[in-house]
C-alpha cells in the first residue's frame, strides 16, 4: 500500500507527540468516564488506495465493495485547531445505566415502543425480508439486552444518535463544560494518531487482532457462512469485549477499531470531502443520516479501517452501535 508523505511541520510535531512514549493527559468525569487530551494538529483525511491494492489485501471480496469507497476520497489536509478530550474508552453499559438512573432519561429503544436488535442463536436471516444478521426491531432487545450477556465494563449497544446527544447534553448541564459527539474529522484524527496506514498499527488486516475486537474466528463460530471473511485468529471474544482489552493507539485511546460502531456528530455527505474546509470541518449543514465510524465486534476488518465511513438515521439502534464522547478543553 502506498503511503502519503506528510512532511509538514505540524504533522511531524503531531507524530512525535503521539509516539513519544509519554503518558497521555487524562481526566475522569462524574460518571467515571476517562478522557484523553488530544493535541491540535494536522493530518491527511481519507483514502485514495487503488482497487488493485485493496483486492490484493482483501482477497475474495467482490469488486463492488472497493468501488463503493469513493466517499473516502479525495484525500485532503485537515487542521484540528484546538485541543480536545475524547473518551479513552467507549461509553460502557455501566456508565449508561448510571446516566439513566441519575437523569430519568428513557432511551429511544424503549420510549418509542419498537425495541432494538439482538442476537438469537436460532434466528435465520434468510427467513426475513431484509435478511439482516440480527433479529429486530423487537421489544425484547434494547441497550440492556443485545441478545447476549454483557458486563458493566463492555460498550453499550442499541443506542441511537439521539440517545448520545441526550447523554452529552445532560453531562454538559451537570458539569458546566460542553460534551458532544466527535466530528468525523476529530474521530479519524484520533484513530490515526499520527499514522497514514489503514489501521493505527499498520496496513495488515491481521494486525487488527492486536488492537481491536472485530470479526475473527471466535465471532465466526456463530456465523459460519461468513467464516471466509473472518480474521485468521482468536481474540477470545465472540461478542463484545470489556473496553480497553486490546492495545491502545499512540494517543492512548482504546478500541477505535471494532467492539462497537461509534456515532459522530456529522451529517453524512457522499461528496463532502471534495469541498470540505481545511480547518475544523463540521460536516454538511444538513442531511438524512449521521456518520458512524470504527466498526464493531461483528465487522469484517475491511470495514474497520481508519478511513471507512458508514451512516444511519439518528433513530437507528442496533446491536453493533455504541458511542464515544468528546469533552471540550478549556482554551
Amino acid at each position: 500500500m502506498a503511503r502519503a508523505i506528510c512532511a509538514v511541520l505540524p504533522l511531524m510535531m503531531l507524530t512525535a507527540c503521539a509516539t513519544g512514549g509519554h503518558a497521555p493527559e487524562t481526566l475522569d468525569n462524574t460518571l467515571g468516564m476517562r478522557f484523553v487530551r488530544i493535541p491540535a494538529g494536522e493530518f491527511l483525511m481519507g483514502s485514495d488506495e487503488s482497487l488493485e491494492a485493496l483486492a490484493a489485501s482483501y482477497p475474495g471480496y467482490e469488486r463492488e465493495r472497493f468501488v463503493a469507497l469513493s466517499d473516502e476520497a479525495p484525500v485532503h489536509r485537515v487542521r484540528i485547531s484546538r485541543d480536545f478530550y475524547i473518551g479513552q474508552y467507549e461509553v460502557t453499559v455501566g456508565q449508561f445505566r448510571r446516566f439513566l438512573q441519575a437523569s430519568g432519561y428513557v432511551p429511544e429503544s424503549i420510549s418509542d415502543g419498537t425495541g432494538g436488535y439482538g442476537y438469537r442463536a436460532d434466528y435465520d436471516p434468510s427467513t426475513t425480508e431484509r435478511g439482516d444478521a440480527f433479529e429486530g426491531r423487537d421489544t425484547r432487545y434494547s441497550w440492556s439486552n443485545p441478545g447476549f450477556a454483557q458486563g458493566d465494563d463492555e460498550p453499550v449497544l442499541n443506542v441511537t444518535w439521539n440517545d448520545a446527544q441526550s447523554l452529552a447534553a445532560w453531562l454538559s448541564q451537570r458539569e458546566g463544560v460542553r460534551y458532544r459527539l466527535p466530528t468525523e474529522a476529530e474521530w479519524e484524527y484520533t484513530c490515526r494518531a499520527g499514522t497514514r496506514t489503514r489501521y493505527a498499527n499498520g496496513d495488515d488486516p491481521q494486525g487488527v487482532l492486536r488492537i481491536g475486537n472485530t470479526f475473527d474466528q471466535d465471532a465466526a463460530a456463530n456465523w459460519p457462512r461468513w467464516r471466509d471473511r473472518a480474521l485468521d485468529g482468536h481474540d477470545g471474544y465472540p461478542f463484545t469485549a470489556p473496553v480497553g482489552s486490546f492495545a491502545p493507539n499512540a494517543f492512548g485511546v482504546y478500541d477505535m477499531h471494532g467492539n462497537a460502531w461509534e456515532w459522530t456528530g456529522d451529517w453524512y455527505g457522499e461528496d463532502y470531502y471534495a469541498h470540505s474546509p481545511e480547518i475544523d470541518p463540521q460536516g454538511p449543514a444538513d442531511g438524512n443520516v449521521r456518520v458512524r465510524r470504527g466498526g464493531s465486534w461483528h465487522t469484517w476488518s475491511f470495514y474497520t479501517r481508519c478511513s471507512y465511513r458508514n451512516w444511519n438515521t439518528p433513530q437507528t439502534r442496533y446491536t453493533l452501535v455504541g458511542m464515544r464522547l468528546v469533552r471540550e478543553a478549556n482554551p
